[in-house]
């Protein structure tokens, strides 16, 4: 393991939405440290616990299987709920009770998710390769009520909605398409609200992973993928870098909630709807999104400004998270234009 630092050039992609493949490198490496050290406290932790016989034979057979198949000990170590899965692990032991790890033994045991579908799609010659994880431990972490196991019919329903999805992203918003070629490994399947509208998440310690419904209109599935994994992003990166000061109880007003939020919330809706902002945009540039584009561009971009200035007057940021909130709002005034379409496709712009 080694020390992190995000250097400023990628700290301002970050901010602007605007990271690309190798934002998501240095994040994704830190992922890999932070787990590391989890499974070494996982394994002090049980000490002198009955449990620790255990802990300590899958503390081993990672040892082990780092030892044998380094791409498999990291596929182990980057799957989506390990982070989850450890956390709960941790707060057991701590509290004396039982640290059920036959999880961690089955993903060492298949670290390639053999019982999760596997959905490949190209556009333009731009590849996405995605896991549908319709079973499975922690996916409860999202804060949704889980779809059932998928049938055939229901898997080539949404392979090929993740298609049509790729291909909006590839040809309209292609700095969001690689990022998320770069780091989204899965889509948890998730029913719609009963009340049949859509719903997603993106969980604290899933980086990789987002849950949502599928909508019928495939630009919305793709703004789903922007928006979610705008919060994944964000979440690492306060892993690397804190933004905000510990907890408090000030609540601040967020215009697309009727509940006031603490700043750490605010922080992360704010930034996934600067990409809510910036699909919309690009939607109204490219003439692709006619009246609802200008609608949704407008509203976002008004709310999402308004947000940020609540942000920077909130006395809560660190001065991390003022530049970065700083510069989060200078990405949403970005003005709605043709040639943005091609001019910011760059990951550092």
């Amino acid at each position: 393991m080694r020390a992190h630092t995000v250097p400023d050039p990628v700290f301002t992609a970050l901010a602007r939405a605007r990271g690309g493949a190798p934002a998501v490198d240095l994040l994704r490496s830190g992922q890999l440290s932070k787990r590391m050290l989890m499974v070494r406290a996982l394994r002090q932790a049980a000490h002198g616990h009955p449990d620790e016989g255990a802990t300590v034979a899958v503390y081993r057979g990672l040892v082990e299987l780092n030892r044998r198949d380094r791409a498999a000990w990291r596929e182990v170590m980057l799957h989506p709920y390990l982070d989850e899965g450890l956390n709960r692990a941790l707060i057991a032991l701590d509290r004396g009770g039982p640290a059920d790890l036959r999880w961690l033994e089955q993903l060492m045991v298949d670290p390639g998710r053999r019982a999760w579908h596997r959905v490949e799609t190209v556009c333009d010659g731009a590849a996405l390769e995605l896991r549908l994880a319709d079973r499975g431990p922690f996916r409860e972490a999202h804060g949704h009520e889980l779809a059932e196991p998928l049938t055939r019919g229901q898997v080539r329903e949404w392979t090929r909605a993740l298609g049509a999805a790729w291909t909006v992203l590839v040809r309209r918003h292609p700095w969001h398409a690689q990022t998320i070629a770069a780091g989204l490994t899965t889509v948890v399947p998730l029913p719609p609200h009963p009340d049949g509208t859509e719903v997603s998440s993106a969980a604290r310690r899933a980086f990789g992973a987002v849950a949502a419904s599928l909508p019928e209109d495939p630009v919305l599935l793709a703004l789903t993928l922007v928006h979610e994994f705008l919060h994944v992003q964000l979440g690492a990166l306060l892993d690397l870098l804190p933004l905000h000061g510990p907890p408090t109880e000030a609540r601040y007003h967020a215009p697309w909630r009727p509940d006031p939020r603490p700043a750490g919330a605010l922080l992360q809706g704010t930034y996934a709807h600067l990409g809510v902002t910036d699909f919309w945009r690009t939607e109204l540039a490219s003439g692709a999104g006619g009246e609802r584009a200008r609608h949704e561009y407008d509203t976002w971009r008004e709310h999402t400004e308004a947000a940020a200035h609540t942000l920077l007057k909130s006395g809560e940021l660190l001065p991390a998270g003022e530049r970065f909130v700083t510069e989060l709002r200078e990405a949403v005034r970005r003005p709605a234009r043709a040639e943005a379409l091609h001019g910011s496709g760059g990951p550092h712009r």
